[in-house]
């Protein structure tokens, strides 16, 4: 099938500047003109558009992206080049994912020292008590 630029524009939610401006870095090598000069984007461009928004995502940057188009271009020798920068991206979004763990533990932290305050009806409450439950059990172990 075959879509204009404002169709993919809406399918993939960005707008049709950002995809001239991918087809410009050479993100898009595969898009063709018509007889007229209008962009033809197909399913394969689809997907091709979903894979750059993926790694756009997890924060490879446009150069980044570029380079593994191009080794795609280039073919089969450049596998072990794709396979790695992969890997590598892989690497950045587990780190970004305990990142986010980390910051999520922090906040339910946080919402369940609301949620106590609230239920106390008061902040120097819960606090008074969190302090003396931190005293009991430093003082008499955890039961």
């Amino acid at each position: 099938m075959s879509y204009s630029i404002g169709q993919v524009a809406k399918m993939v939610g960005v707008t049709t500047h950002t995809l001239r401006y991918y087809e410009k870095e050479g993100l898009l090598p595969f898009v063709h003109k018509s007889g007229s000069g209008l962009r033809v984007f197909t399913d394969n461009d689809l997907n091709w558009l979903a894979m750059i928004e993926c790694l756009k995502e997890t924060g490879m940057p446009l150069k980044g992206i570029k380079q593994y188009i191009d080794w795609f271009i280039e073919g089969d020798s450049t596998l072990q080049q794709r396979l790695d920068m992969f890997r590598n991206q892989k690497q950045k979004v587990e780190a970004q994912i305990a990142l986010y763990r980390k910051h999520l533990e922090k906040i339910n932290y946080k919402i369940q020292m609301y949620e106590d305050a609230v239920k106390k009806g008061s902040w120097d409450k819960m606090l008074e008590e969190q302090r003396l439950a931190e005293e009991k059990e430093r003082r008499f172990g955890k039961k």
